[in-house]
Protein backbone atom coordinates (compact mmCIF):
# COMPACT_ATOMS: atom_id res chain seq x y z
CA UNK A 1 0.00 0.00 0.00
CA UNK A 2 3.25 2.26 0.96
CA UNK A 3 4.58 1.74 -2.25
CA UNK A 4 0.61 3.18 -4.10
CA UNK A 5 1.11 6.17 -2.31
CA UNK A 6 4.84 6.96 -2.88
CA UNK A 7 4.03 6.71 -6.91
CA UNK A 8 0.57 8.60 -6.63
CA UNK A 9 3.32 11.30 -4.84
CA UNK A 10 5.65 11.05 -8.07
CA UNK A 11 3.25 11.19 -10.61
CA UNK A 12 1.42 14.39 -8.77
CA UNK A 13 4.85 16.14 -8.36
CA UNK A 14 6.00 14.94 -12.18
CA UNK A 15 2.47 15.90 -13.62
CA UNK A 16 2.68 19.47 -12.06
CA UNK A 17 6.52 20.60 -12.81
CA UNK A 18 5.70 21.46 -16.47
CA UNK A 19 3.01 24.15 -15.14
CA UNK A 20 5.62 25.62 -13.22
CA UNK A 21 8.24 25.62 -14.92
CA UNK A 22 5.39 27.00 -17.88
CA UNK A 23 4.53 29.73 -15.76
CA UNK A 24 1.04 27.92 -15.39
CA UNK A 25 0.19 30.74 -12.67
CA UNK A 26 -3.17 31.25 -11.07
CA UNK A 27 -5.21 33.74 -12.86
CA UNK A 28 -7.37 34.24 -10.18
CA UNK A 29 -4.69 35.22 -6.99
CA UNK A 30 -3.13 37.17 -10.23
CA UNK A 31 -6.02 39.01 -10.58
CA UNK A 32 -6.22 39.87 -6.60
CA UNK A 33 -2.33 40.79 -6.74
CA UNK A 34 -2.54 43.24 -9.84
CA UNK A 35 -5.62 44.74 -8.64
CA UNK A 36 -3.74 45.74 -5.15
CA UNK A 37 -0.41 46.47 -7.05
CA UNK A 38 -0.60 47.68 -10.01
CA UNK A 39 -4.08 48.75 -11.05
CA UNK A 40 -3.63 51.98 -9.42
CA UNK A 41 -1.34 53.18 -12.23
CA UNK A 42 -2.41 50.66 -14.89
CA UNK A 43 -6.06 50.44 -14.26
CA UNK A 44 -8.10 46.96 -13.37
CA UNK A 45 -8.35 46.49 -17.15
CA UNK A 46 -4.81 46.93 -17.92
CA UNK A 47 -5.27 50.42 -20.08
CA UNK A 48 -3.37 52.45 -17.77
CA UNK A 49 -4.93 55.95 -16.07
CA UNK A 50 -4.60 58.81 -18.07
CA UNK A 51 -4.23 61.13 -15.12
CA UNK A 52 -1.50 58.72 -13.75
CA UNK A 53 0.13 59.01 -17.31
CA UNK A 54 0.18 62.84 -17.46
CA UNK A 55 1.56 63.03 -13.68
CA UNK A 56 4.34 60.66 -14.61
CA UNK A 57 4.81 62.36 -17.87
CA UNK A 58 4.99 58.41 -19.89
CA UNK A 59 2.63 56.88 -22.18
CA UNK A 60 1.12 53.71 -21.08
CA UNK A 61 0.84 50.89 -23.23
CA UNK A 62 -2.32 48.62 -23.10
CA UNK A 63 -1.03 45.75 -20.91
CA UNK A 64 -3.24 43.31 -23.55
CA UNK A 65 -1.23 44.93 -26.41
CA UNK A 66 0.33 43.53 -29.08
CA UNK A 67 4.00 44.74 -27.63
CA UNK A 68 3.47 43.43 -24.10
CA UNK A 69 1.21 40.01 -25.10
CA UNK A 70 4.62 39.44 -27.13
CA UNK A 71 7.02 39.34 -24.19
CA UNK A 72 8.14 36.63 -22.81
CA UNK A 73 7.00 35.37 -18.76
CA UNK A 74 10.72 36.17 -18.08
CA UNK A 75 10.59 39.75 -19.70
CA UNK A 76 7.47 40.40 -18.10
CA UNK A 77 8.48 39.21 -14.91
CA UNK A 78 11.65 41.30 -15.10
CA UNK A 79 9.87 44.19 -15.85
CA UNK A 80 7.66 44.63 -12.93
CA UNK A 81 10.32 43.09 -10.06
CA UNK A 82 13.34 45.31 -11.21
CA UNK A 83 11.43 48.09 -12.72
CA UNK A 84 10.67 49.76 -16.20
CA UNK A 85 11.15 53.20 -16.98
CA UNK A 86 9.56 55.54 -13.92
CA UNK A 87 8.27 52.03 -12.82
CA UNK A 88 9.56 51.28 -9.81
CA UNK A 89 10.00 47.78 -8.86
CA UNK A 90 7.36 45.46 -7.41
CA UNK A 91 8.50 42.97 -4.78
CA UNK A 92 6.67 39.81 -5.53
CA UNK A 93 7.84 35.53 -4.95
CA UNK A 94 7.95 33.55 -7.89
CA UNK A 95 4.86 32.15 -7.34
CA UNK A 96 3.06 35.55 -7.29
CA UNK A 97 5.00 36.74 -10.20
CA UNK A 98 3.68 33.81 -12.09
CA UNK A 99 -0.14 34.60 -11.04
CA UNK A 100 0.39 38.18 -12.08
CA UNK A 101 1.58 36.62 -15.58
CA UNK A 102 -1.48 34.46 -15.67
CA UNK A 103 -3.75 36.79 -15.80
CA UNK A 104 -1.75 39.79 -17.92
CA UNK A 105 -2.25 37.25 -20.35
CA UNK A 106 -6.25 37.46 -19.97
CA UNK A 107 -5.79 40.78 -20.52
CA UNK A 108 -4.78 39.75 -24.63
CA UNK A 109 -6.53 42.15 -27.16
Amino acid sequence: MKSWIKLGLVLSVALALPLVAMGGGDVEKGKALYTSKCATCHAPGGEGKPAMAKAMKVEFRHLGSKEVQAKKDAELKKDFTEGNGKMKPVKLTDEEAANVIAFLRTLKK
